[in-house]
C-alpha cells in the first residue's frame, strides 16, 4: 500500500517495555513493543495468560507507565503527562470495559452509564436524552433505575459497555469482556460491541482468550512472553 493510502493510527508504541521488581525478582511483562492500531478498527490481542495482553491494555490507557520506549494515543505522549493530566486524558479519550463489570454499586443503571459526565459535572438534558436513547437501544430502558445488584452479569456487561461509549471516546480498551458471561451472553455482548463500533466509530482494543471474539475484529496481534509474535489483518467475519 502506499504511504499516502496507509490509514492513520491512532495508537503507537514504540519499543514499548514495562518491567516490574528489581534484580532477580525483576520480571518483563512486556518487551520493545512496537506497534500501531489504526483509527476506527476492532482489534483483538490474543495470547495465554501473562503473555503481555493486560500489559499492553494498561499501557494504551495510562494506568501503567513504560519502564522504557514510548506510547502515544490520539496524538498524546503518555509519558510526558503528568497524573493529573492522565485521568483527564482517561476520563475524556478513553473508555473502559472490565471482565468483572466494574460497576458503581451506590448508583442505578442510568447513574453508572452518566458516570464519564457526572465526574465533569456535564450532564446536561440533552445528554440525559441519549443515555435514554442507548438504555432503549440496549434493551435496559425498564431497568434504569435499578441498581447493578439487582442486574444479571449479561445486563451489567451491556450497561458497562455504554458507560464506556457514552460519551464518544476515541479508544475502547475492554480486558476478556465477556469472561464472566455464559456463551448466550457473550455473544449478545459481542453483537452489541460491533454494533456500538458501527454507530460510534471508536477504535476498540480487547484482550481475549476466546476466539469467538477474535473473529468479530478486523485485525489481531498475538502475544507471547511479553512479545509480539505477529498482527493478522483483515476484516471481521
Amino acid at each position: 500500500m502506499d504511504r499516502s493510502e496507509a490509514p492513520s493510527s491512532i495508537i503507537d508504541l514504540d519499543r514499548a517495555t514495562k518491567t516490574y521488581g528489581d534484580g532477580p525478582a525483576r520480571v518483563v511483562a512486556l518487551h520493545e513493543c512496537t506497534l500501531s492500531i489504526p483509527a476506527a478498527r476492532m482489534v483483538a490481542l490474543l495470547g495465554r495468560s501473562g503473555s503481555g495482553k493486560s500489559t499492553l491494555l494498561n499501557l494504551i490507557g495510562g494506568v501503567d507507565r513504560p519502564t522504557s520506549g514510548a506510547v502515544r494515543v490520539a496524538g498524546s505522549d503518555l509519558a510526558a503527562m503528568t497524573e493529573a493530566q492522565l485521568v483527564l486524558f482517561r476520563r475524556r479519550t478513553l473508555g473502559f470495559v472490565f471482565q468483572s463489570f466494574h460497576l458503581l454499586p451506590e448508583l442505578t443503571a442510568f447513574d453508572n452509564i452518566a458516570v464519564p459526565w457526572l465526574l465533569d459535572r456535564a450532564l446536561t438534558t440533552a445528554r440525559r436524552r441519549e443515555i435514554e436513547r442507548i438504555l432503549d437501544r440496549l434493551g435496559l430502558a425498564d431497568k434504569k433505575n435499578r441498581y447493578p445488584d439487582e442486574l444479571s452479569g449479561g445486563q451489567q456487561q451491556r450497561i458497562a459497555l455504554a458507560r464506556a461509549v457514552v460519551h464518544r471516546p476515541k479508544v475502547v480498551l475492554a480486558d476478556e469482556p465477556t469472561g464472566n458471561l455464559d456463551a448466550r451472553s457473550g455473544r449478545e455482548i459481542l453483537d452489541l460491541m460491533a454494533e456500538l463500533h458501527a454507530e460510534f466509530g471508536a477504535t476498540i482494543v480487547m484482550a481475549t482468550h476466546s476466539e469467538e471474539a477474535a473473529v468479530r475484529c478486523h485485525d489481531r496481534i498475538f502475544l507471547d512472553d511479553g512479545k509480539v509474535l505477529k498482527l493478522e489483518q483483515g476484516v471481521p467475519m
